[in-house]
């Protein structure tokens, strides 16, 4: 696939099923992110993938999250333990802050974005559906904890990966003179 091609027709797939990619499939997912904007060269991402048994246990751990909270219904605790269930393979993009001189945090989360981007634009040129959610278990404390994330570290987001179980939607047709204006002029 051409990669212009790839990155105009691109869409969110979120009803996935079994296999997930395979281990050359996924180094192109991780190739790719690694190509994302770094200024600095800080590499500021880190990726958890959780597939088989351990999506069993990340749905334990958005159950504890959520008891934790202290008001959770039996209807809310099996919606959290059957998320991670939605795809059979889970790719938590994680943005690893540092101090800099020279690149501020907010750039670095940024480029661990981007880096998520890349996975999803690779996923769609492979033929691969993916989704990128967040929702409230991308910023609970106790998920953080349980997932081993550092004190410098952020959840950007959980990107759902597998075959899609339908065609993928055709994208629409956006309006290049909505989003753009000149300057100066």
């Amino acid at each position: 696939m051409e990669a212009l091609d790839a990155l105009l027709n691109r869409v969110s797939v979120p009803r996935l099923t079994e296999p997930a990619p395979n281990a050359a499939q996924r180094e192109g997912l991780f190739q790719a992110a690694l190509r994302a904007p770094d200024h600095g060269q800080l590499r500021p991402w880190r990726f958890l993938t959780i597939e088989g048994q351990g999506r069993e246990r990340l749905g334990e751990l958005f159950a504890q999250a959520l008891q934790a909270k202290g008001d959770a219904s039996p209807a809310a605790l099996d919606k959290a333990r059957a998320m991670p269930l939605r795809a059979p393979l889970l790719i938590v993009v994680v943005a690893t802050l540092q101090d800099h001189f020279k690149v501020p945090k907010s750039e670095q989360r940024l480029a661990a974005g981007c880096a998520a981007h890349g996975i999803l634009i690779a996923a769609h040129a492979q033929g691969i559906g993916a989704v990128w959610r967040t929702g409230d278990m991308a910023f609970d404390a106790h998920v953080h904890q349980g997932l081993g994330l550092a004190d410098n570290e952020e959840l950007i987001g959980y990107l759902y990966v597998g075959t899609p179980l339908a065609e993928p939607r055709t994208p629409p047709v956006l309006k290049t003179e909505d989003f753009v204006a000149p300057w100066g002029e």
